[in-house]
């Protein structure tokens, strides 16, 4: 790849990438990190890397270092995070991205980036399974799996609005 292809692989994959790891992790800020540290890498190794597969690296890349952000957030909690839940209270919803929302955050990681792969961005199961390290039959079933809960979580328009 040439420096040339580097600023192309920027200019059309940033916000692709951006958009994914935000619908995954919520947080503006280390979605930001997150697209940052991966074009760093890509600069890093990028004459190692082929222009025609610098999307699929790209991707993989940034959700190998989302999983990494989100494990090593697990082991200490933000203040933040820790007030929330004694905030909560229960209102009537009509809006339904912001119930789509909240259902997609309570799937597990691993649904929830297929799906946001699948639906959001639009990636062919192979596609999923190189960027997860996943097969695709895995591919399927998680996103099966999700698309249940989803549904079941919804329920009927009637019961959104």
């Amino acid at each position: 790849m040439t420096v040339l292809e580097y600023n192309k692989c920027v200019d059309q994959f940033s916000d692709g990438v951006y958009r994914f790891i935000l619908h995954n992790i919520r947080d503006q800020d280390d979605a930001k990190d997150i697209v940052q540290d991966t074009y760093e890498k890509l600069w890093m190794t990028f004459q190692n890397v082929n222009f025609e597969k610098a999307k699929s690296y790209i991707f993989t890349t940034a959700y190998r270092t989302m999983i990494d952000k989100i494990r090593r957030g697990k082991k200490s909690a933000k203040m933040e995070e820790a007030n929330l839940g004694t905030l909560k209270s229960e209102e009537q919803y009509s809006d339904i991205k912001q119930i789509l929302n909240e259902a997609v955050a309570k799937l597990p990681e691993i649904q929830k980036s297929v799906i946001m792969l699948r639906d959001y961005e639009g990636y062919s199961y192979e596609e999923i399974g190189g960027i997860t390290g996943l097969n695709e039959s895995q591919v399927k079933v998680y996103i099966y799996r999700a698309r249940t809960f989803l549904k079941e979580y919804i329920g009927s328009i009637q019961n959104v609005i």
